[in-house]
C-alpha cells in the first residue's frame, strides 16, 4: 500500500540550505519534529516540547534555540504563577517562511500567499470559461511577482499547484475546445512555472490538496481516518488513513467523483454527474439566469430556491449512496464535506446527507459521522500552499507523540 503524509512523500530534506550539506539527518528530522509539534498544538514551553516529542530536554532546548535564531520560532509572554522560573512558550514566527498556492479549476483559478502560521496575506482570483495554459501563466506570473516583491526572498519556500489530474479529459463535458485543452496534455505547467519563478514548485491533484489542507490547517479535533469530499465544478475526494493522506500509485486515489451511482432505471452515472456545481450552472442557464455568481466569492451567490432545492436533493442523495459504497472498501470514522460553497449551503448539505445516510439500510458496515470541513472554499489553494510547507518544514505528523 502506498501512503503519504500530507508532505506528499517528498522525503526529509535539510531544513535550510544555509545549514550546509553536512547537517545530520537526525538533526534535520528533529527540527521538523519540533516545528510539527508546535504547529499541531500551538505555542509550547521547552519542557512540553521535550515531553511531546520524546526528545531529551537538552536536545529540545538546543533545537528550539537554533530554530529561534533562524527566525522560525519566537518567544511568547512568560507564564507565571508556578513555583520556579516562569515558562516561556515558543510559537511559530509568522515571518519565518512564506508559501504560494495556485488552484487551477475548470471555471476559476486562485493564488494565495501564506505566512508560516497559515495566515492568508494576499490573494488573486480569475474567472474564465475554461482554463488555457498560456492564460494561466499570464495570470500567475505577474500576480506572484507582485506578492513576493516586498518579501525577504530567502524566506520564500515555494509554490504548490492544485489541479485536476487529466484536466483535458473533461473538455467535452465543459464545452471547452479539445485543441486548447490538449495543451495541458503535452506541456508541463509545473516545470514552466519553476523555470520562470526560480522557486521549487510542487503539484498535486486538486481534491487531494483540499483534503491535505484539512491536515495542515484544519481546526478542532478530527479522527485519524476520514473521507473528504470537495464540491467544485466537479466533485472530488480525498482519503486520510492514520493521519496520512493516501494518494495511491498514480496520485489519484480516492477519486470519489468517479463512483458509479445507480439510477431508478437501472443505469449508472458517476457521482461527478450528480453532485457537482456544473449541474447548478446548467440549471441557472436553462432558467435564463446568469451563473457568474457561482465562480466569484461563494458568499455572494444569488440563487432562487426553485433552482437550489432540486440540486441539493440530488446532491445529498447521491453523496449518501457514495458514502455507503466507499465505506464498503475503507473503514473510516467520519466523512468531511467541503467545497466552493457558502457556509449555509455546506451546512445544509451535511445535515441532509447525514439524515439520508442514517435512513439508508447498509448491513455489514458501520456508518461514519458526516461532518463539515473546516477550511471552506479556499481548500484547494490552501492545500496547494501546504505542499512546500510540508516538504521544507514538517515531518509525518503521525510520528508526533501528543499526550492525552
Amino acid at each position: 500500500m502506498t501512503t503519504h503524509s500530507f508532505d506528499e512523500g517528498q522525503g526529509f530534506k535539510n531544513l535550510s540550505t544555509s545549514r550546509g550539506s553536512n547537517q545530520s539527518g537526525v538533526r534535520a528530522h528533529n527540527e521538523r519534529l519540533v516545528l510539527s509539534t508546535i504547529r499541531r498544538n500551538g505555542p509550547l514551553a521547552k519542557a512540553e516540547i521535550a515531553r511531546m516529542t520524546g526528545l531529551s530536554i537538552q536536545t529540545s532546548a538546543v533545537i528550539v534555540r537554533s530554530l529561534e535564531q533562524e527566525g522560525l520560532l519566537r518567544r511568547g509572554e512568560p507564564v507565571r504563577g508556578r513555583i520556579g522560573q516562569p515558562s516561556v512558550p515558543m510559537g511559530l514566527a509568522p515571518g519565518g517562511a512564506f508559501f504560494f498556492g495556485l488552484k487551477i479549476g475548470r471555471r476559476s483559478a486562485d493564488i494565495v500567499l501564506l505566512n508560516f502560521i497559515g495566515d492568508v496575506l494576499d490573494s488573486a482570483h480569475l474567472v474564465y470559461d475554461y482554463p488555457r495554459l498560456d492564460d494561466m501563466l499570464d495570470f500567475a506570473l505577474p500576480a506572484i511577482a507582485g506578492m513576493r516583491a516586498s518579501l525577504p526572498q530567502e524566506r520564500l519556500a515555494g509554490l504548490g499547484i492544485a489541479i485536476p489530474f487529466r484536466i483535458w479529459d473533461w473538455a467535452r463535458i465543459a464545452g471547452a475546445p479539445a485543441e486548447q485543452m490538449d495543451e495541458w496534455r503535452v506541456r508541463d505547467i509545473r516545470t514552466e512555472l519553476e523555470a520562470s519563478l526560480g522557486l521549487p514548485v510542487y503539484l498535486q491533484n486538486d481534491a487531494s490538496a483540499a483534503c491535505g489542507a484539512e491536515l495542515a490547517f484544519g481546526k478542532g479535533q478530527r479522527p485519524q481516518d476520514f473521507l473528504h469530499f470537495f464540491i467544485g465544478y466537479f466533485i472530488g475526494g480525498g482519503l486520510v488513513l492514520d493521519n496520512r493522506l493516501y494518494t495511491g500509485r498514480s496520485g489519484n486515489a480516492a477519486a470519489l467523483g468517479s463512483l458509479p451511482i445507480a439510477q431508478a432505471d437501472g443505469s449508472y452515472r458517476q457521482l461527478a454527474d450528480m453532485s457537482s456545481l456544473f449541474l447548478l450552472e446548467r440549471a441557472l442557464k436553462n432558467a435564463g439566469q446568469s451563473s457568474e455568481s457561482l465562480w466569484g466569492p461563494p458568499d455572494d451567490w444569488v440563487l432562487d430556491e426553485s433552482i437550489l432545492e432540486p440540486w441539493l436533493d440530488e446532491t445529498c442523495r447521491s453523496l449518501a449512496v457514495a458514502i455507503v459504497a466507499a465505506c464498503c472498501v475503507v473503514d473510516v470514522a467520519a466523512v468531511l464535506i467541503d467545497g466552493w460553497l457558502p457556509g449555509n449551503v455546506r451546512a445544509e448539505i451535511v445535515a441532509r446527507t447525514a439524515a439520508i445516510l442514517n435512513q439508508t439500510d447498509a448491513p455489514g458496515i458501520e456508518k461514519p459521522k458526516v461532518l463539515e470541513g473546516t477550511i471552506g472554499p479556499n481548500g484547494r489553494s490552501l492545500g496547494a500552499a501546504s505542499l512546500p510547507l510540508s516538504d521544507r518544514y514538517l515531518v509525518d505528523l503521525n510520528a508526533v507523540l501528543v499526550a492525552g
